[in-house]
């Protein structure tokens, strides 16, 4: 029997497309209209000329959208919100920051405006990294909540309390969903009720149910009757309804959902969920018609779910369990391999991975998992891109969103059970137009589901690359030396 299609919203059914050659369709900074004069400046300051295509699309729908100052969207209609689904690499971070820091330049009292919300602490530290840059010398104040500091820290980073009441330290905050619910429930004049823009990042992993709490609470807090003796009834808010003249009378700020990722859900009774205002999807996941010989199209992948980056090749290789160690070790010692990350599935096993290859040597190797303290993470992560560290052996905790540089190998140690895992971890490399290469170790056992898997997901282009036996034979002697080496240290 046919499937059954589910019926999608038309924002869903017809988004706007973004492409996805990046390096082909580059747009100069000062073609993107409406962009500040200061913000140019600065963007050239870091050395960025050109913007990709979902930059190019994005910046100027979101700064559209508030092109009335913060307070009302255009023409004094609640601006709409914006999902965004383009690959890993493609530029999503600027394509928010710019706008946001751009919409808020005029601001005269310091109020939380801009929340941005993120899975994991790496993640909130490299988007609070590129505000700071961007809001350098405007006086407008991010503050980072990962809970990387104490509570009370990061309270007296948050608001100050003053003879005629709470004042907030902070316009924009980049924040982990945990630490922020705390802060909302626990933090004396910690309020959200000016909020104009609500960024969820890595959206899908945020819709999951873990952290739909977490929306919710921000949303509550967000329409929250504050009991200041009616001295903001100016702007006091309210759940927003249908239009009355009552509603109408006294400007209201409007909250903005902004929703990034790189494997947005396209079902729309999760979207559903998220109460979004009558949306707009920018999505570089598309398929792209191949051109027959004789003149007639094709479309080809129809379902074609998700977009990796254009310079990626993959390959994978069929393996048993005992090989797996030294296919490594020939990658990295016979094939020469540098700068590679590599996936396993668990803590133990990236442990275990670690200290086999210490044992082997010849390698230089680290391990970055959440066995260890963030600022053992970030020192890992700097001598990796400094070429010092020639194998990081990984959880899938750090593969998402985490902009490691100059990635050039992807090898996932333990073939990825879910095909964003997959996306996600190959999405290391071949970042921001440039080539890179993600090869899989996979069991005979999980050959077939893992194919499979990545037909699903309209993936074809994958290339098995088989290692002989022999190769791997000079490896042997001293692999099982190194084997009861481990053995020793861990009794």
């Amino acid at each position: 029997s046919p499937q059954v299609q589910p019926f999608l919203p038309q924002w869903l059914a017809q988004p706007k497309l973004v492409q996805k050659r990046i390096k082909d369709n580059l747009v100069p900074i000062r073609d993107v209209p409406g962009v500040h004069p200061r913000l140019l400046k600065k963007l050239q300051m870091n050395g960025i000329e050109s913007f990709f295509p979902v930059q190019a699309e994005v910046i100027p729908a979101i700064l559209q959208s508030a092109s009335n100052g913060y307070l009302v969207g255009q023409g004094g209609y609640r601006p709409k919100d914006i999902c965004v689904s383009a690959p890993t690499g493609s530029g999503k971070t600027l394509s928010f920051v710019i706008p946001i820091v751009q919409v808020l330049l005029d601001r005269v009292v310091c109020q939380v405006r801009a929340l941005v919300v993120l899975p994991t602490k790496e993640l909130a530290q490299q988007v609070s990294k590129v505000f700071n840059i961007y809001t350098d010398g405007t006086g407008l104040k991010v503050v980072l909540i990962t809970g990387q500091k104490s509570f009370a820290k990061e309270q007296e980073m948050l608001v100050q309390k003053k003879v005629t009441g709470y004042c907030s330290l902070a316009d924009i905050i980049v924040a982990t969903p945990g630490r922020l619910t705390d802060h909302i429930s626990q933090t004396p004049g910690f309020s959200l009720t000016q909020l104009r823009f609500l960024i969820v990042d890595e959206a899908d992993r945020m819709i999951d149910d873990m952290h739909q709490n977490c929306l919710n609470q921000i949303v509550k807090a967000v329409f929250q009757v504050e009991n200041d003796s009616g001295s903001n009834m100016l702007f006091q808010r309210t759940k927003p309804g249908p239009v009355t003249a009552a509603s109408s009378c006294y400007p209201q700020i409007p909250l903005q959902k902004l929703l990034f990722s790189a494997t947005l859900t396209q079902d729309p009774e999760k979207l559903q969920q998220l109460d979004l205002f009558q949306p707009r999807l920018f999505t570089s996941v598309y398929s792209e018609k191949k051109t027959l010989g004789d003149g007639t199209e094709t479309e080809q992948d129809t379902n074609k779910k998700y977009t990796l980056p254009e310079g990626l090749s993959q390959c994978y290789v069929p393996c048993d369990l005992n090989s797996k160690p030294l296919l490594l070790l020939h990658f990295m010692l016979t094939m020469k391999f540098t700068r590679v990350l590599c996936f396993t599935n668990s803590r133990e096993a990236s442990h275990r991975l670690f200290l086999l290859v210490q044992a082997f040597g010849g390698v230089t190797v680290a391990e970055f998992s959440s066995r260890l303290p963030p600022n053992e993470r970030q020192r890992t992560m700097k001598e990796f891109e400094q070429g010092k560290i020639q194998l990081l052996i990984s959880t899938d905790a750090t593969a998402r969103g985490i902009d490691i540089k100059g990635v050039n190998y992807v090898i996932n140690y333990d073939a990825p059970q879910f095909i964003r895992t997959y996306i996600h971890r190959v999405g290391r490399t071949a970042r921001a137009g440039k080539a890179g290469v993600a090869f899989s170790l996979v069991l005979r056992i999980q050959e077939r589901r893992f194919l499979r898997m990545l037909k699903d997901a309209g993936i074809q282009d994958i290339k098995k690359h088989p290692v002989k036996g022999n190769s791997l034979k000079p490896l042997v002697q001293q692999y099982e030396e190194a084997l009861c080496k481990l053995e020793k240290t861990v009794k």
